[in-house]
């Protein structure tokens, strides 16, 4: 088997390899160093989509799809309007980030090709990646794939999933309001679990129609199935439609250790780094930023690399996810009271880890939620240092 030697690899060509590889793409600091990009996946499909909040305009803002100014949520019977004044909620369809990476990463010093990653193993001074095909070796590996230990099962740590599916649906008359999407709903819910629909209009004619747990257990393919034809009869009122797209996903709310899989050469990225919020799911523009601090590390004289993630950030969502495992009911009201007590540029301040210590309290005093504020109570004796 041959073996070929680059500066760097990136082992999967998801949001966060792509980001990374970008970030490196448009620093000149890597213009003679050469990358070589891993995926057993062509990428040529829209199998996901990526939503984030961002203030005024941002670098994506020639691919997005749709965004949005005002959105919803409702709960406990009751229609929370959001105003999201300097924010924009924006969507990107998967296709048309590959897309996009794919023509800008056309450079004498990148390469891409599409194997099956078998394992990344630390060496003396690098690290070797083997694939089906050849083996690699680079001065560092950045790994996407996530850690055999990790399981959505493992009682040692808290685990709670978002799950989902979504049809892209299209209707003859105009049956949206496209100025506006719904970031929760739950009008209709599965019993007790904390479940919601989530829509997102692209125009009058066209939305994507997600229905969404955040449950510690998963659920047949029918089930999301049953709920979004019941949402869209029963609530949008809509008889005849057409299903354009299908997307489904399960991404881990966690607080099992990610980065403690870091090794000198080998570092985490994307979910297997940790990446995804624990307490919301989100992850796109967490990508963007850390491909950042992995930019910073590479051009420093550090020999290990850390995350630079506020450690208070990961108590909270370990109190966040302590009360979806312990009372997965209290979801509606503990969003139902987010949403409804705190300004929304505090609330995204908060979980784009931004938040000055007053806006934490400002947020968990909020929520008016006895398990939350004596979980706050027990983490800040500790100092947040665990």
């Amino acid at each position: 088997m041959s073996t070929y030697n680059y500066d760097y690899i990136i082992v999967g060509a998801g949001a966060a390899g792509l980001n990374l590889a970008l970030a490196m793409n448009a620093d000149r600091f890597f213009k003679d160093k050469s990358i070589l990009i891993v995926d057993k996946d062509q990428k040529n499909k829209n199998d996901r989509t990526w939503s984030f909040w961002e203030k005024g305009p941002g670098r994506w803002d020639p691919l997005i799809t749709k965004s949005w100014n005002k959105g919803i949520v409702k709960a406990n019977t009751e229609t929370i309007h959001l105003d999201l004044k300097a924010y924009q909620y924006k969507t990107l369809k998967a296709i048309d980030f590959y897309e996009y990476a794919k023509h800008t990463l056309q450079q004498p010093n990148v390469k891409w090709t599409f194997e099956d990653v078998e394992r990344v193993v630390q060496q003396e001074s690098g690290a070797l990646v083997v694939t089906d095909q050849s083996e690699y070796t680079a001065q560092y590996v950045f790994d996407s794939r996530v850690p055999k230990h990790y399981s959505l099962t493992d009682t040692n740590y808290l685990n709670i999933a978002q799950h989902f599916k979504g049809w892209v649906i299209e209707t003859e008359t105009e049956s949206f309001d496209d100025s506006s999407f719904t970031m929760m709903d739950y009008n209709l819910k599965d019993g007790e679990s904390t479940s919601f629909t989530y829509i997102l209009p692209f125009s009058k004619h066209r939305a994507l129609i997600e229905f969404t747990y955040f449950s510690p257990d998963l659920v047949e393919e029918s089930t999301y199935d049953k709920y979004l034809k019941t949402y869209i009869k029963n609530h949008l009122k809509i008889d005849q439609f057409t299903i354009k797209e299908t997307e489904q996903g399960i991404i881990p709310m966690t607080s099992f250790p990610f980065d403690k899989f870091n090794q000198q050469y080998i570092i985490k990225i994307g979910t297997a780094g940790g990446w995804v919020k624990a307490s919301s799911g989100y992850s796109f523009k967490n990508c963007e930023r850390k491909s950042q601090n992995i930019i910073e590390f590479l051009k420093s004289d550090k020999e290990f690399y850390t995350d630079k993630t506020p450690k208070k950030y990961k108590h909270y969502d370990k109190i966040f996810l302590e009360v979806l495992t312990d009372e997965n009911d209290f979801g509606e009201e503990l969003f139902y009271r987010m949403y409804k007590n705190n300004s929304i540029r505090t609330i995204f301040r908060f979980l784009d880890e931004q938040s000055t210590l007053g806006e934490d309290l400002e947020v968990i005093l909020n929520l008016n939620s006895s398990p939350f504020i004596k979980g706050f109570l027990r983490h800040l004796k500790k100092g947040f240092s665990a």
